[in-house]
């Protein structure tokens, strides 16, 4: 299952959903009226530009009601450069499903770690965009940033990016 995106070879995949498909009841968050099991799905990528030197994962909701900011789901940076994968459940909070060096940073949900799908009752389905940042930094130092800082840190420092949509509902 692969996504389009902004390089020709740069490719990022999810064995839980196609692009642009229904993300998973095991995806969704167990909260707010949600009642999923808040896993984060497995991801790989593969064709990163040359010279990079990390990656990060950002997932943002577009279609989320707060005004125009949109909602960040989860944030992943410094992730080494010799990984190209997420496994399923990398998002747990305390960080341990991740690989070395790498961490996560404060959602909107108010914590670290991956906080899934949980739209309005009654929205159309919203965009879950899923987007690997192939970085030419070895490491972010963004300790206590926002989300919105991350964000801008890591489109500046950016090779290529690779991006996968998933769709939920409800």
């Amino acid at each position: 299952m692969s996504a389009t995106t902004s390089t020709s070879q740069f490719v990022l995949t999810s064995n839980e959903f196609a692009p642009n498909g229904t993300i998973r009841m095991e995806q969704v968050f167990g909260g707010f009226g949600c009642t999923g099991s808040n896993i984060s799905p497995s991801l790989a990528w593969s064709g990163a530009p040359a010279g990079t030197k990390s990656f990060a994962l950002l997932v943002h909701d577009p279609d989320a009601p707060t005004g125009g900011a949109g909602w960040w789901h989860w944030l992943v940076i410094n992730i080494p450069a010799n990984i190209s994968s997420l496994a399923k459940n990398a998002g747990s909070s305390d960080g341990s499903n991740l690989p070395s060096g790498a961490i996560q940073v404060v959602t909107d949900f108010g914590g670290p770690g991956w906080g899934g799908p949980c739209p309005p009752v009654g929205d159309k389905p919203h965009r879950y965009n899923f987007t690997v940042y192939a970085l030419g930094v070895d490491r972010l130092d963004v300790s206590g940033a926002s989300a919105s800082l991350v964000g801008y840190m890591v489109n500046g420092n950016a090779l290529g990016k690779a991006t996968l949509t998933g769709m939920f509902g409800r």
